[in-house]
C-alpha cells in the first residue's frame, strides 16, 4: 500500500504547506478520505508519520499501518479512509494528484 502507483498521466494539482504537530489540521488526524479521482502523496521531511488505512467509513480498527520516515513518501488512493499520527518531531506535506484539476475539496473529514 505504501507505494500504490499514481497514473503516469496525472499531475500535482495542489500541495499543502509543511505540517508539524503544532499546525496539522485536525481533519488529518481523524478518520477522513481522499476525494474521488485524487491520490494523496504524503512526503515526510523529518520524524515519522504513521498512516492508518480503514476498510470503510465505519471501520474502527485499521486494516493497514504504514510508518513513513524522514525522506520517504507513501500514497493514499482515491476514496480510501485513513488517518495519520505524527511523531513529536514530524514535518510533512501532502501533494494531491489527479488526472485533471479538481474543483471540490481534496479530502473529506468523517
Amino acid at each position: 500500500m505504501s507505494h500504490l502507483r499514481i497514473p503516469v498521466n496525472w499531475t500535482i494539482q495542489r500541495s499543502t504547506p509543511f505540517f508539524t504537530k503544532a499546525n496539522v489540521p485536525a481533519a488529518l488526524l481523524s478518520h477522513h478520505n481522499t476525494a474521488a479521482g485524487v491520490f494523496g502523496q504524503i512526503c515526510v521531511m523529518e520524524g515519522t508519520v504513521t498512516y492508518y488505512g480503514f476498510a470503510n467509513e465505519a471501520a474502527a480498527e485499521p486494516e493497514l499501518k504504514v510508518v513513513i520516515r524522514a525522506g520517504e513518501f507513501a500514497t493514499s488512493p482515491p476514496q480510501y479512509w485513513h488517518r495519520v499520527e505524527l511523531s513529536d518531531d514530524a514535518q510533512f506535506n501532502i501533494n494531491f494528484w489527479s488526472e485533471k484539476p479538481v474543483e471540490k475539496p481534496l479530502f473529506q473529514a468523517h
